[in-house]
């Protein structure tokens, strides 16, 4: 299948702002008179919740203009209402939420005092206008060890580089949560044509926003990602935990550094980005540590925490590109981080560099060992963007990827110290970012493949962002890291996890063609991990 025509951004915007949804299962909003400054179907990028509680969630939804209307600063107010039930005869909580431009008319609605391990439905209402109807749910209370979660991960959805039948799939498995692991969108221009049919990275639709660059550029590249109905769908299917990685902004940024350096025009367009981060995913006000004003801060928006579904799982999320050193050797004014080899770079092993800053690794020890201690919890989710797990390839002097954890050894050296001093019953990390599947066994000392294995991890692919890696390269990683138990570039998709307090499965899911929107579905491999037994194993041959 060929790319698309080019997406006009003006025939867009039009498309979007009279467009009415009508996805299986959802309410298509009322038409009937338009409020004024408002599209004909304001409600036309779906709903969301997230930051789900044992006694609260987060409602989203964000309002689309009438063409031309987008700096309108006339205040709206949105009605929501959550229910027990899809047709809302049953009505548990009700209100109103205020947004404008300054806002992006986005709308974060925090309802508290819900019942736990409860499945509710939601929708907004501005004018006449009705929004389609979304599923949420709480998470169980403290002390209750439930029988069982179903939830997915995935991280890495450009756009142009395929369609989301992803996930419509997932959002048909009707999961309990989705944890999205950054990538969300890309910042990129997108290139005016594909390849040929067959060649390894085609371009399946193109669309003709420039760079992001400004909270208008970035603010359109949300929509365009959102006016999906397959993605749209996985929002309003259950909540979700959302962290970010490295597109929402610049690729390969780090901290306050982006390709020119910590210049004022990249810390502008890092707040601006950060910014349209928070207006469109379904977070917390109390995230905002300053508020919309203090974007260029330090310290802008603490996304890492922990959420924990009762005593089964605690999901500690973490944020590795706010607080992180610049990648070791970094050329200056490059527009990636690349590999280099550790004879030619003595930075690499400088100790005092860090991935997720002295605060966040002092809070996530405190976090494991709460977890093993107070909590008690049976499985500790470490979500994170990348992968963990060294990939030793071409000998020790050969190339070392410098923007994962790889580039960052006395980093990974530490947060495994962490798990094996505070001692969590089952620690399980899951990752993306990398565009490939890898399955691997955590070992206490990473430079040591006799080491005990302290944990698992499983790294799943993207959504749609092309990989670049080849399987030779794969197979031969493989063969000289025997804690990598699968590696895996060729696939897109998601990996889809049945935990309960026995047993933790993933299956790792691809689609069968990323250009077909309609594209099948597949099992590419299921591992175990045991209660007590750190390390996974693989249940298909």
């Amino acid at each position: 299948m060929g790319p698309t025509p080019p997406l006009d951004r003006r025939r867009w915007l039009q498309w979007l702002g009279a467009c009415a949804l009508v996805t299986p299962g959802w309410q298509a909003g009322a038409q009937s008179r338009p409020e004024p400054g408002l599209a004909a179907q304001p409600f036309a990028l779906g709903v969301a919740s997230g930051s789900p509680s044992h006694d609260s969630v987060v409602l989203w939804t964000r309002l689309v203009p009438a063409p031309g209307e987008a700096s309108n600063p006339a205040v709206r107010t949105v009605s929501w209402e959550l229910a027990d039930d899809e047709g809302f005869q049953r009505i548990v909580r009700r209100g109103t939420q205020t947004t404008d431009a300054s806002l992006g008319l986005a709308v974060h609605a925090e309802v508290r005092g819900l019942a736990p391990e409860r499945w509710y439905h939601y929708r907004f209402m501005v004018g006449d206008a009705v929004s389609p109807v979304g599923r949420t749910r709480t998470f169980p209370a403290p002390d209750t060890l439930a029988a069982r979660l179903r939830f997915a991960f995935a991280s890495c959805q450009r756009w142009e580089h395929g369609y989301y039948a992803a996930w419509r799939h997932l959002a048909a498995q009707a999961p309990d949560l989705v944890v999205f692991l950054g990538d969300y969108i890309y910042e990129y221009a997108s290139p005016r044509s594909g390849l040929a049919p067959g060649a390894a990275t085609p371009i399946h639709r193109v669309h003709t926003l420039p760079r992001a660059r400004t909270l208008a550029d970035y603010r359109d590249r949300y929509a365009l990602h959102r006016s999906d109905p397959d993605l749209q769908a996985a929002h309003a299917a259950c909540p979700w935990l959302v962290t970010w990685d490295d597109h929402e902004v610049e690729n390969d940024y780090a901290g306050a550094q982006g390709q020119e350096g910590a210049t004022p025009e990249f810390l502008r367009q890092r707040s601006a980005a950060y910014q349209a981060f928070y207006e469109n995913m379904p977070l917390r006000a109390s995230v905002l540590l300053h508020g919309l004003q203090g974007l260029a801060s330090p310290e802008a928006i603490r996304l890492y925490g922990s959420s924990h579904f009762g005593r089964l799982a605690s999901f500690h999320l973490l944020d590795d590109r706010q607080y992180r050193a610049l990648q070791a050797c970094r050329p200056p004014g490059s527009s990636g981080a690349g590999a280099v080899r550790p004879s030619r770079c003595a930075e690499l092993q400088d100790p005092t560099r860090t991935l997720l800053g002295a605060p966040q690794e002092a809070w996530l020890a405190d976090a494991l060992g709460a977890d093993a201690r107070e909590r008690q919890q049976r499985w500790s989710v470490i979500g994170q963007q990348t992968l963990f797990s060294t990939r030793r390839y071409g000998g020790d002097d050969g190339p070392v990827p410098t923007d994962p954890w790889d580039g960052y050894p006395a980093a990974r050296q530490r947060l495994t110290q962490a798990i094996i001093e505070q001692a969590p019953r089952n620690t399980v990390l899951i990752g993306g970012d990398i565009h490939q599947n890898y399955v691997c066994r955590v070992q206490a000392d990473a430079g040591r493949p006799d080491s005990p294995t302290v944990a698992s991890e499983f790294c799943g692919t993207s959504i749609t962002s092309h990989s670049g890696a080849s399987p030779e390269r794969a197979r031969a990683i493989m063969q000289t890291n025997p804690h990598v138990l699968l590696a895996e570039p060729a696939q897109r998709g998601y990996a889809w996890v049945d935990l309960t307090p026995q047993r933790w499965q993933t299956s790792l899911l691809s689609v069968d063609d990323p250009g077909r929107a309609d594209s099948g579905l597949s099992v590419l491999a299921r591992f175990e991990v045991e209660d007590g037994r750190p390390g996974p194993q693989r249940l298909d041959g």
